[in-house]
């Protein structure tokens, strides 16, 4: 029997090859510079298999960070309340999510993290693309700033997750989700919109 050469074709474990190349690129190259068409080749897929399993480059990177919930509908929500209250928001959701059944694969995500420098690069990227990217954006910061303000908050956050959902340092992992949201919210709230005196700190420059 001849053996047919060339692209593999649509198969059960198809979706599974493409999304293994899928996280090397991602983790190798960043989502920017990752094409679907790359990631075709590395997988020996035709890209349109990817559109057929993923339907987007986007999509794609999502379902590779197996990600719990989707960043743009939070994003939404946050963005929704009063410019001077998004500090608040922002940790109010995010907690939300923690206590919610997704926390599960929050949690899974933060600890494969700190396993090594691969996962750490995916969830780097999974951060800056898909949310900090989304958050800056409709708060319409300063594009010089921008970044080290996001950076700043996701700093507040992961700390906070951590400290809260892994460690369970207490008497942080069991205080009150609206008690942790007026204490810490109004910090995250000095990061993105308050007087930061970034002048001379040359920190404000480019989020890659």
């Amino acid at each position: 029997m001849a053996v047919r050469s060339g692209r593999r074709p649509g198969s059960p474990d198809t979706r599974q090859v493409i999304l293994d190349a899928a996280r090397d690129a991602f983790a190798e190259k960043g989502y920017d510079t990752s094409s679907v068409r790359a990631i075709a080749t590395r997988a020996g897929v035709d890209p349109a298999l990817i559109h057929h399993y993923f339907g987007t480059k986007e999509k794609l990177f999502l379902a590779c960070m197996d990600a719990p919930v989707d960043p743009h509908a939070v994003i939404a929500v946050i963005v929704a309340a009063p410019r001077d209250r998004i500090g608040n928001q922002i940790v109010r959701v995010v907690l939300g999510v923690w206590e919610s059944p997704a926390g599960t694969a929050a949690a899974a995500l933060v600890r494969t993290s700190i396993s090594g420098e691969w996962h750490a690069r995916l969830l780097r990227e999974f951060l800056t693309t898909q949310i900090l990217r989304h958050l800056a954006a409709p708060l319409g910061l300063d594009a010089a700033e921008a970044p080290l303000r996001t950076n700043l908050v996701a700093s507040q956050l992961v700390g906070l997750m951590y400290t809260r959902y892994i460690l369970r340092l207490e008497p942080l992992a069991s205080a009150p989700v609206e008690e942790l949201v007026e204490i810490i919210g109004p910090n995250v709230q000095r990061y993105l919109t308050g007087d930061l005196d970034l002048t001379g700190t040359g920190a404000a420059t480019a989020d890659r």
